[in-house]
């Protein structure tokens, strides 16, 4: 939860891919001031970064496998401080969790992905599916018929403990006009190009 500490107290100014899906100039940049052109991007991580639907199943057409969700961790979680794109307030308890999509015959990893969701602000059977780890969330807020909006926040560079580079993108979902869902995934920029 720490991660959204202290971010979307101010509008961003004009993140790449917010509306648009295209942005001839715009650029990402890491912790340490590294900068990329988006235009450098592989074209189907630039897809990615802006898509509005289900990951999953975007993974699965370009790879040509089924893609498996991979709950690593999940847990329940008061909120220290507040958490301003989502909504939550201190004291405030979400459900955490940090997942990878895999391939089902190749085993590799295609993303990560850290959610923080208002559990108490979904559909109870919604909400009992996700915490019992059923299927990803797109695929369960698709099957659910559960009507929802994606907003992308913020993209950019991180790197991973081992010193890989990944392309990160925030989204929340809005459920009932309300942010219920905050998703940061992360893909690993050497497995795209």
């Amino acid at each position: 939860m720490h991660r959204y500490y202290g971010r979307g107290t101010s509008a961003p100014s004009s993140p790449p891919f917010r509306c648009d899906g295209f942005a001839r100039t715009a650029e990402i940049v890491d912790a340490t001031g590294e900068r990329i052109v988006l235009s450098r991007l592989p074209p189907f991580l630039r897809a990615l970064l802006v898509t509005d639907g289900t990951v999953t199943k975007i993974l699965e057409a370009y790879f040509w496998e089924p893609v498996i969700v991979e709950t690593l961790e999940q847990r329940f979680e008061d909120a220290l401080e507040p958490v301003p794109w989502l909504g939550v307030e201190p004291g405030d308890s979400c459900l955490i969790r940090d997942a990878q999509l895999r391939g089902a015959d190749s085993g590799r990893c295609f993303a990560e992905a850290f959610s923080m969701i208002r559990a108490q602000l979904i559909p109870p059977d919604f909400r009992q599916r996700l915490i019992d780890r059923e299927i990803g969330i797109g695929v369960l807020i698709r099957d659910s018929g559960l009507e929802s909006y994606r907003e992308v926040l913020d993209v950019g560079l991180d790197r991973t403990a081992s010193g890989e580079t990944t392309v990160f993108r925030t989204y929340r979902i809005i459920i009932e006009h309300r942010p219920v869902i905050l998703i940061t995934e992360y893909f690993p920029l050497d497995l795209y190009r």
